[in-house]
Parts: structure tokens; sequence; C-alpha cells
């Protein structure tokens, strides 16, 4: 069985953005936060040695979250020109490199990656430093998380996602309904906090099991689940990935990837990428000699 590398584009290039110093151009135009990109790629392809690569990104219309909740997100600032304009140049590098990537109107990277984890048979492996995609997490899917600026990563699987969130990872979803989640200015039911949630969540199952016991529940904490079952149930909605977005994903369009193309190094010469050039043919040798090895293995 392959490995599928899904990275999310637009939280990794956030993360690089602020993690690294500023980076321009030779013409004067940012890239830190794609060289952050780069890096990153460069070093799951070399710890995690995948067979397939695929880059999800977010797209700039409203997403069905905001037709449900107008108010979704509302309060993140714009984002900065610096950050924006470095989009364009991250899909050129990523092409050049020969990933294929995927967006679509009305839904968001972690709905694109939740459906392409769903429909694959490969191992996955989810490159992001938004908790939010932990709830994907099964023993075939698991996720690398960013943790020391862009030069270090921790894979999270069944068992580092229920010491990290307290929950397995199936009941994100039903944990922020009732909590909420303050970076997407949703507040879940007011009046429960985490502990709990995870308390209640521990003893039902569910968000759906725990309404259906209300009268197990002590009379104050269930008093404040009714009052707020209209918010539980748009949260739910707000926090839960789609897994099955109308997209067409051709797997072994992902395995035709290639660090260090004629086209990569001439992207790297125009964006003055001098110790990313060095890196990319360093890991294009080590992996065609790990092919060579394969191969005579084989044989």
């Amino acid at each position: 069985m392959g490995k599928l590398i899904l990275i999310d584009g637009n939280a990794i290039l956030h993360r690089a953005f602020h993690a690294l110093p500023p980076l321009t151009t030779k013409t004067g135009e940012p890239i830190n936060a794609v060289y952050g990109l780069v890096s990153m790629l460069l070093r799951v392809i070399t710890d995690l040695k995948p067979t397939h690569i695929a880059v999800c990104f977010d797209r700039p219309e409203p997403t069905f979250r905001h037709e449900a909740f107008r108010e979704y997100q509302a309060q993140r600032p714009q984002t900065l020109k610096e950050l924006s304009s470095q989009f364009a140049k991250a899909k050129r590098v990523i092409e050049a490199f020969g990933i294929p990537y995927f967006e679509k109107v009305g839904y968001e990277a972690d709905d694109l990656i939740g459906t392409i984890s769903n429909k694959v048979k490969e191992e996955v492996a989810i490159v992001t430093g938004d908790r939010d995609i932990l709830q994907l997490v099964t023993p075939r899917i698991k996720v690398y998380m960013p943790v020391v600026g862009m030069s270090e990563g921790k894979m999270m699987g069944e068992e580092e996602v229920l010491q990290k969130m307290g929950i397995k990872a199936p009941l994100i979803d039903d944990y922020k309904a009732l909590v909420g989640d303050p970076s997407d200015n949703y507040n879940g039911v007011p009046g429960i906090g985490p502990k709990t949630a995870i308390k209640l969540l521990d003893e039902f199952g569910s968000l759906d099991k725990i309404y259906q016991n209300l009268n197990k529940i002590p009379a104050k904490t269930a008093e404040l689940l009714k009052k707020g079952a209209e918010q539980a149930k748009v949260s739910k909605k707000l926090a839960t990935i789609v897994k099955d977005v109308p997209i067409e994903i051709k797997i072994d369009d992902c395995a035709k990837w290639d660090v260090d193309s004629k086209k990569v190094l001439n992207l790297f010469a125009e964006f003055g990428f001098k110790t990313l050039t060095e890196r990319v043919k360093k890991v294009g040798k080590e992996l065609d000699s790990q092919k060579q090895g394969n191969l005579f293995r084989l044989t």
C-alpha cells in the first residue's frame, strides 16, 4: 500500500509566513511563506517517504459555513498583502514539482482533505498546523503537525490525539459543538466548558446521545444544554469536516512528483532560492538512490 501526503496549503503558508523572517525575491517580492512551504515539503518527503503527494487550498469565496452562520470567522483580520501575494507563487512551485492541488468554491481545504482521505485506500499523512483536522485521524490516517516553527513536526495518531485533546478523534466535532471555537468565532453551548464537555462525551458517547439523555444529566447542566440546543446544532455543522465534496481525484496523478526537475530548478533560480536549490538536489539524489536500491532488491 502506498502513502499519500496531503498538505493543507493555507495552514502551512500562514504558519511559515509568521514563523520565518521576511524574505524577498530578486525583484523585492515577499517569498518567506513559499520558502517555508518548500522546506516543510522536503522535510516530509525525507521523513515520511511518501509515494503520493497532493496539496489543498481554501478559496476566497464564502463557504457553506458562512451561509449557516453569518459571523463565521468574522473576527479574523484580512490576510496581509505580503502573504496573499505569495499564494500564486506557491501554486507555481507545487506545479513545478508535479504535485496536483485541489480547491473548491464553497468549501475549505479541510473539507477537501477529508474527502480525499475518505476516498483513497492509501495510508494518509495530513500536514497541517490546524487542530480541527485531528477529527480525521484513524488507524489509516494520521496528522503531521509542525511543532517548532517549520523545522520539526510531530505525527499525531489516535493515542496522541486522545492525549492532546482529552477525547477521541471522531468526537472532536461534537466537543466543539459544545464548547465552540473562538478562532472560528462560534460559541457552542453557553456555559458548557471543556471539562464538562469531555465528561458528557465520555459518559454518553456523542452529542446526539447527550441530548437524548438530558434526564440523566444534572439539572443545571441539562438546562444549559436545552437553552443552547440550537447553538449546538449550528456549531456541530461548522465544526464537522465534510467528507463528500464533489471533486475528482486521480490517485495516479499524485505519484508523478519530482523534487529536482528542471522546472523546479528554473523557478528556484527566479525566486533566488539558493539554499533550497541545494536541498532539492540532495533530496533528489537520495530518492534516486532509494529507487535504485529497491530495483536491485527486486531483481
